[in-house]
């Protein structure tokens, strides 16, 4: 076998290994692109009066929703810009529970509960992610998937290549006519479509791979430059908690906060996890994107600032190699570029879901051939040996003869 040969060989049988998982990914990465957009367009319940009086505090907003999910695990709460509701955001592993209430921000009445485990995007997340798969294979067989298809990737450009310098035209352009048959347009679009996208598939992939696995992470992030550490942890207080005024520490952050960062989208609160754990804040300063957040720290009692020694820091502060690492999520996802950018991964994501279709329709077409060729080989033993036991028979002859002069069988 030629090196081509070889290369062919493992593109199939990685293609037929993998090809469904990258369909569904594929697919599901396409209906999530404009999930924000979409789901936007019945959000009424996040707009409220702005009234000139105080809005609740985080230590109200705890007792709110301890009310409403008694023994539920309160994650954090969403200060949005005046006008906008308060979401209190609950979530916890064990049992799982993921869920959001919308508060008005004066009143504290009830506006909307929202279960992020149910709904159509949730579904198309857990495809996207499990295959709907229970989550811990599912996240293997995904992982296992996108590490194959980049290796497929390589070996599509390899094949795409041409040997000639001459026949890089035809593997540029579509070059159809009215005679062009399906077969031939099929082999093009896997062929010509698979290269024109493969960068684009390759970041898709790689950023993928970034969020299913630490270590490939880690050697991104390394190989960028990067120093510090690259798993998000949350540092602890100095000292241990304590209280001594009639005001919790954590309700004098807030107007500390919207001081600070007048232009922030939003901010996001959470509570600490343990008496010496700090006050963690993520300050959104663009609207859908989260790559340029600020990921403050803070002391329980004092507010005093803590700073931390991985990539979740002060953005203006980052390194290059660390600003890159976080941008990934929406590089990912297209929102990196905005609307035009979703676009794109939204077209993107269905060409790439193309490629397991156009390539198994190749595979399925070349095992038509082989089939044929081998009902060829089962003819020609039968003639033979219908010859080679009765050679008087006229028909055993004939039926040879046949054979051999390609007029009946090729």
């Amino acid at each position: 076998m030629t090196f081509k040969q070889i290369i062919r060989s493992i593109h199939k049988i990685l293609g037929l290994a993998s090809g469904t998982a990258v369909f569904i990914v594929a697919i599901t990465g396409a209906l999530w692109a404009f999930k924000d957009e979409v789901k936007a367009l019945s959000d009424d319940y996040k707009y409220v009066t702005v009234r000139d009086q105080p809005v609740l505090t985080p230590t109200m907003v705890k007792e709110l929703a301890a009310e409403m999910y008694p023994g539920k695990s309160l994650h954090g709460t969403v200060y949005n810009e005046p006008g906008e509701s308060i979401e209190a955001i609950f979530y916890q592993e064990s049992p799982l529970f993921y869920r959001s209430i919308f508060l008005n921000p004066y009143t504290g009445k009830l506006l909307h509960t929202e279960d992020h485990l149910t709904g159509f995007f949730a579904w198309v997340l857990d495809g996207h992610m499990h295959l709907w798969l229970p989550d811990k294979i599912g996240e293997q067989v995904v992982g296992v998937a996108i590490l194959i298809f980049l290796i497929m990737l390589i070996s599509g450009i390899i094949l795409w290549w041409p040997k000639r310098r001459k026949g890089l035209k035809q593997r540029l352009s579509f070059q159809w006519k009215d005679t062009t048959r399906w077969k031939r347009k099929n082999f093009d679009l896997h062929s010509i479509g698979g290269f024109y996208i493969c960068v684009f598939a390759l970041i898709f992939a790689v950023s993928g791979l970034a969020m299913s696995y630490d270590w490939f992470q880690a050697g991104i992030y390394k190989i960028l430059g990067g120093e510090k550490e690259v798993t998000f942890m949350i540092p602890d207080s100095p000292y241990e908690f304590s209280n001594k005024g009639n005001v919790q520490p954590i309700d004098r952050l807030l107007p500390q906060l919207w001081e600070q960062y007048p232009e922030a989208d939003n901010f996001e609160i959470h509570y600490p996890h343990a008496p010496t754990s700090s006050i963690y804040v993520e300050v959104s300063n663009t609207d859908g994107v989260y790559y340029d957040s600020d990921y403050l720290f803070f002391d329980q009692t004092t507010l005093a600032p803590i700073t931390s020694k991985t990539i979740y820091s002060t953005y203006k502060d980052l390194e290059l190699s660390d600003k890159i690492l976080r941008m990934n999520f929406d590089i990912h996802v297209g929102a990196i570029a905005g609307l035009p950018g979703k676009i794109l991964a939204f077209l993107l994501s269905i060409l790439i879901a193309s490629l397991p279709v156009t390539g198994f329709l190749i595979y399925w077409e070349s095992s038509k051939r082989k089939a044929k060729g081998g009902s060829k080989c089962f003819f020609e033993i039968i003639a033979k040996w219908n010859y080679l036991m009765c050679p008087e028979r006229p028909v055993n002859r004939l039926f040879l003869m046949l054979y051999c002069e390609s007029k009946v069988f090729n």
